[in-house]
């Protein structure tokens, strides 16, 4: 793999008429390190502290909570993710059947998000430091039990032999868990369900994404997800009607919906669906000093809050490590705080833990909420641990809603029931007809005054009619007049500077 992967192609899918692209989103610069620079990875996670996410930790790190990961399928086999992933399932019919084998276009993001959102780090550099003195131990030990045996060798039969060394107990190496080393997590103690989607041309199973997305959703919330991070995007704003069930779906049964806004070096100019969604947490990013990202993000009236998306760091398959850039990285960072939340308040609904994001927000740029940074950066810790009023609705609105307003023309209208005979069967009793009743012959009194009345008015009419056409022939008449008179015979009024009729029409004209 190259040092520096710039992603820059997004794949696009007709429907309907109109273009639909959904690609993973991480659109800026990938440069692979080596494993060797594991123990360096914990260093560069400055939002660790800048997000106030080492503080957050102290309270919870996410247990008990599982967090779906909608993406490329993640490498379970990662040392950062030892024991992270305790299910998952693939949707686009080319996968492994639990979403643990990356595919697709960038089938590396799926991994890079979950260690962002839930990597536990690793302990290499203790198991590597205990092998390293063992094999010390080792190699002193055989060098003194060859050059004992040496001796002894030329020992003549009176000399007493040299004692040879006794193998010296080594310790015993740890077995691979969470450390000090690698990437660690927001949520280091949630749990992932791996969601794999084939992003991108070429899926041999030729399943749409679009269709793969509602299905990841459902799947996600019928396996106990309660928060769902989704750093894919599309180049619009609009979804596929197919999708409000699904969304709607994870909102009657409460799970927190975190998707990425997008970047601009990824083609995106606007925040694109799922990211417009009602209800849905979306993030845009920021870079080191906290300024919206030029590259690395995108605007829009649906941001919810703003996160690192500049110089990440995160896993690879195989056990690599990259640093990379985009909203894709922010995303996980929001879910992971999503998930300390509730985990800490296990029985707090998902308005309310969206409100506390949003409330406990930074704020930042343009005073309250705007198009770039949404409520703020976001902060961990007092997300976590501050004093945040209950809300009753989600701030960000409802996908229910939405539908109710939105898809009312669309809704299949229900055919009425072709005519026919009652079959019910009537109470009512039968009754004699009522006599005829004679009609009165006699003239009303009022008969002859209405007719007189209607007379006098249509006269009055009439007249009024002659009068305006008389005045509209003397009028046209007056018109005619004036129209044929010369120029010169108009009484023109001179204005204080003596500006005549003529005074904006260029000399050579007059």
């Amino acid at each position: 793999m190259s040092t520096a992967l710039r992603v820059k192609k997004a794949t696009g899918l007709k429907k309907s008429g109109s273009l639909l692209v959904i690609a993973a989103l991480a659109m800026g610069m990938l440069s692979v390190l080596t494993p060797a620079q594991a123990d360096t990875m914990r260093d560069s996670e400055y939002w660790l502290d800048s997000l106030g996410v080492t503080q957050a930790q102290q309270s919870t790190k996410g247990e008990g909570v599982k967090v779906a990961i909608i993406d490329t399928g993640i490498d379970t086999s990662h040392p950062d993710l030892k024991g992270a992933v305790v299910g998952g399932a693939d949707m686009s019919g080319s996968g492994e059947a639990k979403g643990n084998k990356p595919i697709g276009v960038m089938s590396e993001h799926g991994t890079l998000v979950a260690t962002l959102l839930a990597g536990r780090g690793n302990n290499k550099g203790e198991i590597n430091r205990v092998k390293s003195e063992n094999e010390r131990l080792k190699a002193a030990w055989e060098k003194a039990k060859a050059e004992a045996e040496e001796e002894n060798e030329k020992q003549k039969d009176d000399e007493k032999d040299v004692e040879v060394p006794k193998e010296p107990e080594y310790q015993d190496v740890p077995k691979l868990t969470g450390g000090s080393d690698g990437v660690l997590g927001v949520a280091p103690a949630a749990e992932l369900l791996s969601v794999s989607l084939w992003m991108g041309e070429g899926n041999p199973a030729n399943i749409p994404v679009e269709e793969q997305i509602p299905r990841a959703v459902k799947w996600a919330v019928d396996s106990g997800a309660k928060v769902i991070n989704m750093s894919l995007g599309s180049t619009s704003p609009a979804w596929p009607e197919s999708w409000d069930d699904a969304f709607k779906y994870a909102e009657d049964h409460d799970v927190v919906v975190v998707a990425a806004a997008g970047n601009r070096s990824g083609g995106m100019s606007q925040v694109g669906a799922p990211a417009t969604i009602p209800g849905v947490l979306t993030v845009a990013g920021v870079d080191e000093s906290g300024k919206a990202s030029q590259d690395s993000s995108t605007e829009g009236i649906s941001i919810g809050v703003a996160a690192p998306a500049e110089q990440l760091v995160g896993g690879l398959p195989d056990n690599g490590y990259a640093r990379w850039s985009g909203t894709s990285g922010a995303a996980p960072l929001v879910a992971g705080v999503a998930a300390l939340i509730r985990s800490k308040y296990p029985d707090m609904k998902a308005p309310d833990v969206i409100n506390r994001i949003l409330k406990t927000a930074r704020d930042t740029g343009a005073s309250g909420v705007d198009n770039l940074y949404g409520y703020g950066i976001i902060n961990a810790n007092a997300a976590v641990n501050n004093s945040v009023a209950s809300v009753s609705v989600n701030p960000l609105g409802t996908i229910e809603e939405w539908i109710r307003v939105h898809r009312r023309n669309n809704a299949k209208s229900t055919e009425a029931p072709a005519p026919g005979v009652s079959m019910e069967k009537s109470d009512l009793k039968q009754v004699a007809a009522p006599k005829p009743i004679q009609p009165d012959t006699s003239t009303p009194v009022l008969q002859p005054v209405l007719v007189i009345g209607a007379g006098v008015l249509l006269l009055l009419v009439i007249g009024a009619g002659s009068i305006q056409t008389l005045v509209r022939r003397r009028r046209e008449r007056l018109a005619a007049s004036v129209a044929s008179a010369s120029l010169s015979s108009l009484k023109v009024g001179k204005s204080a500077g003596d500006h005549d009729l003529f005074d904006d029409i260029p000399e050579e004209d007059k």
